[in-house]
């Protein structure tokens, strides 16, 4: 308001001021004559300063004409004038306003407007080191991989931005499955940013799913030194890496080496259970017994693991079943609690004869934790114990919808798997197996399963929560038993090549077995019918 009120007075000021002068040069007398050319102009005062006037005015824009037209002449000639810039700054504006609108045509999810606007943008900018990638990235989220690839392969021409154009080719070729071109272009990324996390984890897969575990050896000490990685994942993930190394060398009969770096995963990890097997074996094929013993029951200090206690009954494979009871000792007072240990433990009762002790072994594990294994070894218990068939058969069904408990899964797509392996076969990712429970137990089996035990066993079902109907039975265990040779077979059911339990053989008593085998397979097929 103030600001206004000062500009109104200002300009009343000057139009007083101009107004006084000019009633002042009307009032003074005289004035100027002009003579050329035989013509003569007389101005009085008043137009003698108008006159004046306008002469400056004049030169002032033929001082401006002569400076435009010295300006177009450098302009056709190629120097930097105003006209040159005038020009530059307007191009500049289009083409960061192409880049701003395909920017937000690629975070919306337009991939054919990101490509348009990126080369109109380039068309405007030349700057092929920011609207390249906007094409590329654009060309990669409609598909158009040959686009992107050459989008990218302009990158690599240039310094500042060769690792992203490199970066961009070896995804291409993960997507296209070329994993040999795809490690070269990841090592020579990892060559140009040592630190980048991705690239770093990239490499060290390729290099293990190719089995090169000298150079993800030496890929793991780059992100140690980056500081990418705790130094407890460091030391399991080199354990990991050698482990598998020694895996390789165990295919080529190498034993010296193959001893060697099964101990040194041993000693980077000493909770690594397969690092754990392998080394115990290492030193039972030297006929080191006490090594061997004392790495089983670090490792199953740590987590027990039916492996460990399967490498454990081979230091003495053909003692009996009292004496491998005893030696077994060691690791049953180990982790008396874990399930694990109460399984094992029930496991060597029963070789030895004594099903009343295998039965407290058990537990409650019938009831808290009911898995394939934990109900077989119960019907083993009934069998021993003198039940009737129908109550062995009773358990043995029961084991048909009963979870099978801990296995090797991945952690990162939850897949199951057979054996502990250092690659996930389905993702693909590194150490990423670990000996626990999985989301789904397996595949679930028609309805009516439920009543199974009802039908084929009288008696389980009083002392015996309900049965969930989930999965068919697979094998009870993830490795053999370590029960004596000569008992496991005859207290074990037998399972066929896909590792279930073979129907005609869920039911072997000691009277008539043929026809326990009919009658636990009509039960099992009317089930299921």
């Amino acid at each position: 308001m103030l600001l206004s009120l000062i500009k109104i007075l200002a300009f009343v000021a000057a139009v007083a001021g101009l107004t006084w002068g000019a009633a002042r040069l009307t009032d003074v007398t005289g004035g100027a004559e002009i003579a050329m050319a035989g013509y003569e102009v007389t101005l009085g005062p008043l137009q003698l300063v108008l006159a004046i006037a306008l002469l400056a005015l004049l030169g002032w824009l033929l001082f401006k004409a002569l400076g435009l037209l010295l300006a177009l002449l450098h302009f056709i000639n190629g120097d930097d004038t105003a006209v040159s810039r005038w020009f530059s700054r307007s191009r500049e504006r289009k083409g960061y306003k192409a880049l701003g609108d395909g920017l937000v045509a690629l975070a919306a999810g337009e991939g054919e407007a990101a490509m348009a606007k990126g080369r109109k943008a380039e068309r405007y900018l030349r700057r092929p080191e920011i609207t390249s990638i906007l094409v590329a990235q654009g060309a990669e989220l409609v598909g158009d991989r040959k686009t992107a690839e050459g989008a990218y392969r302009d990158l690599v021409k240039i310094d500042r931005t060769r690792f992203v154009g490199v970066r961009g080719l070896m995804r291409q070729r993960l997507a296209e499955g070329d994993t040999d071109t795809a490690m070269k272009l990841a090592q020579k990324a990892f060559e140009l940013k040592p630190r980048h996390v991705e690239t770093q984890d990239t490499l060290l897969r390729l290099q293990a799913e190719a089995h090169d575990w000298s150079g993800a050896r030496a890929t793991l000490e780059a992100k140690r030194r980056s500081g990418a990685l705790p130094r407890n994942v460091v030391r399991r993930r080199d354990a990991v890496l050698a482990l598998s190394e020694a895996r390789d060398v165990i295919d080529d009969t190498a034993s010296i080496e193959m001893r060697e770096k099964a101990i040194e995963a041993n000693r980077l990890s000493p909770d690594l259970i397969p690092a754990a097997v392998l080394a115990a074996r290492s030193y039972l094929a030297v006929g080191n017994t006490r090594y061997a013993t004392r790495v089983i029951r670090k490792a199953w200090e740590a987590e027990p693991h039916p492996d460990l206690a399967q490498v454990f009954a081979e230091i003495a494979p053909e003692e009996d079943a009292q004496a491998r009871l005893k030696r077994f000792s060691v690791l049953l007072k180990a982790r008396p609690d874990h399930p694990e240990t109460r399984m094992l433990e029930a496991e060597l009762m029963i070789a030895a004869e004594q099903f009343n002790e295998a039965r407290r072994a058990l537990g409650d594990l019938v009831e808290t934790d009911p898995t394939a294994r934990v109900l077989t070894l119960m019907a083993a218990i009934e069998r021993g114990r003198g039940a009737d068939d129908a109550v062995v058969r009773g358990w043995l069904t029961r084991a048909l919808t009963a979870p099978r408990g801990p296995q090797w899964v991945c952690e990162n797509c939850h897949n199951v798997h057979q054996h502990w392996e250092p690659v996930c076969s389905n993702c693909h990712a590194f150490d990423t197996l670990g000996w626990t429970r999985p989301a789904d137990s397996g595949t679930t089996l028609p309805r009516g399963t439920e009543m199974l035990p009802l039908i084929v066993g009288g008696g389980v079902g009083r002392a015996e929560p309900p049965v969930p109907a989930v999965a068919e039975v697979r094998e009870a265990g993830a490795t053999a038993s370590p029960l004596p040779a000569r008992d496991a077979a005859a207290s074990t059911p037998r399972t066929n090549g896909d590792g279930e339990m073979d129907e005609a053989e869920i039911v072997v008593p000691h009277g008539d077995k043929t026809a326990a085998r009919s009658e636990a397979a009509e039960a099992v097929t009317e089930g299921r019918k």
